[in-house]
């Protein structure tokens, strides 16, 4: 297994870069944030990766952060989601956001990825959020404090009504989070209303 390379930039541009390492050129596909941060061509770079190994095939996909790689492998383990769509869905997001739809069970937000439907959107989140929830990513503590959020009753029917008025799962997760759990449903919402007019 190829867990990482550190070696000089040959070749990079939208899909895939090139690093030589000790005069072997390794190829390999990657998310358009990573692909953006690697440095000019002929400096040294260092990088994450994940080799899939296939009947007809052997690819690479590397990143800059151990973050993009757990959250590639976390999302690859979705039935039917394939390294391809990982790749959209981290080009267009970053690990932490991806997390954070996924714990505050906003697939809607997940399908602004290129070819990501709304069904698939919804299997991420039911597939992965249990996994999340035990640990497979380290979660930033705005999504830790997402997470227990929603499992507050006032805050889920607080989260309920402002998904109704119009806001993103996300928005309104977001939102309730930073308020005292300990509120009514309507001192939520009011909240949730002024922490979203910001």
């Amino acid at each position: 297994m190829i867990s990482s390379l550190r070696g000089k930039l040959l070749y990079s541009d939208n899909q895939y870069a090139v690093i030589e390492c000790s005069g072997v050129g390794f190829k390999f596909a990657s998310s358009l944030k990573t692909l953006s941060s690697l440095p000019q061509n002929g400096k040294e770079v260092f990088v994450h990766t994940y080799l899939s190994v296939r009947e007809d095939a052997l690819d690479l996909y590397g990143f800059s952060t151990s973050e993009e790689l757990e959250c590639f492998k976390l999302v690859t383990s979705v039935n039917g989601l394939g390294a391809k769509m990982a790749i959209s869905l981290l080009s267009e997001f970053t690990a932490d956001q991806i997390s954070f739809f996924i714990v505050s069970g906003d697939a809607k937000s997940l399908t602004r990825a290129s070819g990501v439907g709304p069904k698939l959107a919804q299997r991420m989140v039911l597939e992965l959020k249990d996994k999340i929830s035990k640990g497979a990513i380290t979660l930033s503590d705005d999504n830790i404090l997402v997470q227990a959020t929603s499992k507050n009753e006032n805050s889920s029917e607080a989260i309920a009504a402002l998904v109704a008025l119009g806001f993103s799962q996300s928005e309104a997760t977001a939102a309730v989070s930073k308020l005292d759990q300990t509120l009514s449903v309507d001192e939520l919402i009011k909240g949730g209303l002024k922490n979203l007019s910001r």
